[in-house]
C-alpha cells in the first residue's frame, strides 16, 4: 500500500518510498577554530536543551575542549546514538549555531522535505521498529548514521507534507496547553492550600472568603469522630466475595474510587462491623514509604457490602464537618507534618488509632468549610479536566500518526 489510511481531501498520489540516504546527509562539523558556540545536550523529554541548564549526566563541563565538539546549525537533527532507541533525538530550531558533544550525530534535509513532517515520522512507532533492526553492538547498543541512511519511509508531495506537519503540531500545541493548565492549577492549589488553611500556630488563614472573621476552632481528630482498624483477610478470602478497598484505592487520590475497588470475601457480622458510610475517610495505616502513611481519602457514598483492609483506619465524622472540606483537611502540611513525624519505623511506616485520636486540627464553622471545600473542589475537578483532555489528544495524535503515515 502506497497511500496511508487517513489523508486530507484532494491527495490523491501515491506516495514515494525514499532511503534517508537520498534526502539527508552529515552536517556534523568539528569546532576545529575552537568558537565561542553554546554548548547543548539532547534529552528524550525536551530535545535540545543549553548543557547548563541540563541534569549534571549531560556534563555541562566549562573547561571542556570546545574544539572537540560537533557545530549545530540552525533547522538540523541531532541524535544520541546509545540513546537513540528512548527518543534522545531533537530538532535545533534557533538562529544561531551551538555546539553538541562528538558523540552526537547530526544530520540535515533536503529541501522537499518538511522537517516538522520528518520529525512526527521520527516519532511515530515505525522509527523504533528500524532502530531495532538497525541497531549494532553487544553490550551496548547503538545506531549511528550510516544505520540511519539505510531507513526508509514513504514520502507524500511537500504540500501534503506541510499540511500533516500542521495538523500535527496543532495538536501538540494543544497538549501542551492542557499540561500547562494542569500544572498551573496544581500549582494555584498548592499555594491555596497553604494560605487558606491556618499555619504556624495561627487560628485564621491568611487568605478567607469575604464575610468571615471568628477564629477557627482547634480541636483533635478523636472528638469529632471515631477510629476503627480494618479487617485482615486470609489470602484465600480475596479476590472473591464482596467489594473491598485496599491501600492502593488511597494512594494519590483524596476520594476513593468506587469504580475499582477490589474483592474480599467477609461475613455478615464483618460486613456490619467493618462498613463504609458516605463521609467516612480511610487513613493508609501502613506504607514502605513515609509519604505514604496516613494518606487519606473520602468515602463519597454509602458503599453496601463493602469492607476496608487491616492496612487501613477508618474516621467516622461524628462531628458533622462537610464532606468536601473533609478531603482537603488532611493533605494540608501542617495535618500531614503531624503526622510523619509520630509515624513509627519497622519494616514498614505505621501509624496507630491513638496518633490519628491526638491528630491536632483547626476548624472553621460549617459555612466557611463548605466554601473552602467546594473551592478545592473546583480545583481538582479543573485539574482532571486538563489531565483527561490531555490523554484524550495524545490518544488522537497516537491514532493519527498510525493512520496519516504509511
Amino acid at each position: 500500500m502506497k497511500k496511508p489510511k487517513i489523508r486530507f481531501k484532494g491527495y490523491q498520489e501515491d506516495w514515494e518510498q525514499r532511503k534517508f540516504a537520498d534526502f539527508t546527509w552529515d552536517a556534523g562539523k568539528r569546532n576545529k577554530e575552537d568558537l565561542d558556540l553554546e554548548p547543548y545536550a539532547i534529552t528524550n523529554e525536551h530535545g535540545f536543551i543549553r548543557q547548563r541548564d541540563a541534569h549534571d549526566d549531560f556534563g555541562y563541563m566549562k573547561d571542556t575542549d570546545r574544539k572537540a565538539y560537533n557545530i549545530v546549525q540552525p533547522n538540523s537533527f541531532a541524535y544520541n546514538p546509545a540513546r537513540i532507541n528512548v527518543g534522545s533525538i531533537g530538532y535545533y530550531k534557533g538562529v544561531e549555531n551551538v555546539i553538541v558533544s562528538s558523540l552526537y550525530e547530526v544530520f540535515q534535509t533536503d529541501n522537499y522535505v518538511n522537517d516538522r513532517f520528518l520529525w512526527h515520522w521520527l516519532k511515530s512507532d515505525e522509527f523504533p521498529r528500524w532502530i531495532e533492526k538497525l541497531q549494532e553492538g553487544s553490550v551496548r547498543l547503538y545506531f549511528y548514521y550510516d544505520k540511519l541512511c539505510e531507513c526508509q519511509l514513504y514520502m507524500p508531495s511537500l504540500e501534503e507534507q506541510e499540511k500533516i506537519a500542521t495538523f500535527l503540531d496543532d495538536l501538540d500545541h494543544l497538549i501542551t496547553l492542557h499540561q500547562r493548565k494542569c500544572e498551573e492549577t496544581k500549582t494555584l492549589k498548592k499555594y491555596m492550600l497553604q494560605k487558606m488553611f491556618p499555619q504556624n500556630g495561627h487560628s485564621v488563614p491568611e487568605i478567607r472568603f469575604s464575610g468571615f472573621t471568628e477564629d477557627w476552632e482547634q480541636r483533635k481528630l478523636g472528638e469529632l469522630g471515631s477510629l476503627k482498624n480494618g479487617m485482615n483477610f486470609s489470602k484465600e478470602a480475596m479476590g472473591i466475595g464482596f467489594p473491598f478497598v485496599n491501600l492502593q484505592n488511597i494512594f494519590g487520590n483524596n476520594v476513593i474510587d468506587v469504580t475499582n475497588l477490589g474483592k474480599a470475601m467477609a461475613s455478615d457480622s464483618q460486613l456490619k462491623d467493618y462498613n463504609l458510610l458516605n463521609g467516612d475517610v480511610l487513613f493508609v495505616r501502613s506504607s514502605v514509604k513515609l509519604e505514604g502513611v496516613g494518606e487519606a481519602a473520602l468515602v463519597p457514598q454509602n458503599l453496601e457490602n463493602t469492607t476496608y483492609s487491616g492496612f487501613i483506619i477508618r474516621f467516622r465524622d461524628e462531628y458533622g464537618l462537610d464532606n468536601n472540606f473533609k478531603r482537603f483537611l488532611f493533605g494540608i502540611e501542617s495535618v500531614r507534618n503531624q503526622i510523619m513525624a509520630q509515624a513509627t519505623n519497622s519494616a514498614n511506616k505505621n501509624i496507630s488509632q491513638t496518633v490519628l485520636e491526638n491528630l491536632c486540627l483547626k476548624i472553621p464553622n460549617k459555612s466557611e468549610q463548605e466554601k473552602i471545600g467546594l473551592y478545592f473542589s473546583n480545583l481538582d475537578h479543573l485539574i482532571t479536566l486538563h489531565q483527561h483532555k490531555c490523554e484524550e489528544l495524545q490518544n488522537i495524535k497516537k491514532f493519527m500518526l498510525k493512520n496519516m503515515f504509511i
